[in-house]
């Protein structure tokens, strides 16, 4: 128990030092790697942490908040690792840090991590898909937020014509940002696809309302990013919808 949970309190150090370390870079107008390093560091000390919970479980360990919360990170940084080395590593990772520290620091609170866990007996593998697939769909689509945040900020700098200073230069240019932001939506869109149809192939006295939720979000995204690709939006309004639409739906989900 001590070991596993010093694993995720790793993983969090990493990711606070992932920010702290972007933040520094963009101050002294260099975009180095030493973020990109920390928030992969980050990722393996989660991955083993996710190991030691799956061991106790049998299974996908999705059991309890501290499990979700850190599947959640998990997915968030490997995203983050996929992707960001295309939108300049620094900066994403700036923004990406915050909310996987976040999302860990949950996960440590007393409680969100049941003690006296049973193995389980049998594992009912389209529901493994399903819960295991939605929540990765939502570490694409909280990317795809992050970079909603980022074309917030970075619009604001450009209308306020601060263009000196380590942000700005850290920052992809605003036509790259958004289709950034739309192609990780279209990944996560994707994924969470996959989980609704593994949730529509379990036992139907398993299907819950948690399927519905995710049901609906899928609905949600697809209106969204039809109206992207299909008719054109501007990234202002894509950005919003993004920002908005993951926010609403992990309250939701938090409260189910």
């Amino acid at each position: 128990m001590v070991m596993g949970i010093s694993w995720v309190i790793i993983a969090t150090v990493l990711a606070a030092a992932g920010g702290v370390v972007g933040v520094m870079a963009l101050r002294s107008e260099k975009v180095g790697w030493a973020a990109l390093f920390c928030m992969a560091l980050s990722f393996g000390a989660q991955l083993m942490a996710l190991g030691w919970r799956g061991e106790l479980r049998g299974q996908c360990p999705l059991g309890d908040l501290g499990e979700i919360c850190l599947f959640m990170a998990w997915s968030l940084t490997l995203f983050y690792l996929v992707t960001g080395t295309t939108y300049r590593v620094s900066l994403l990772g700036v923004f990406t840090a915050p909310l996987v520290f976040l999302l860990q620091v949950i996960s440590l609170i007393p409680g969100a991590f049941e003690k006296n866990v049973v193995s389980a007996e049998s594992i009912d593998a389209w529901r493994e898909a399903h819960t295991s697939l939605s929540v990765l769909s939502y570490g694409a689509l909280a990317l795809a937020a992050v970079a909603g945040v980022m074309f917030f900020v970075l619009n604001y700098q450009l209308k306020a014509r601060k263009f000196g200073g380590g942000l700005v230069q850290g920052m992809p240019s605003i036509s790259r940002l958004v289709q950034a932001m739309a192609r990780i939506a279209v990944v996560g869109w994707v994924i969470l696809t996959a989980g609704i149809i593994a949730g529509l192939l379990m036992p139907k006295g398993n299907f819950g309302i948690h399927l519905m939720v995710a049901t609906i979000t899928w609905v949600l995204y697809a209106v969204l990013l039809g109206v992207y690709f299909v008719r054109g939006l501007p990234g202002r309004q894509l950005a919003t919808g993004l920002t908005v639409l993951f926010v609403l739906s992990l309250v939701v989900f938090a409260k189910l």
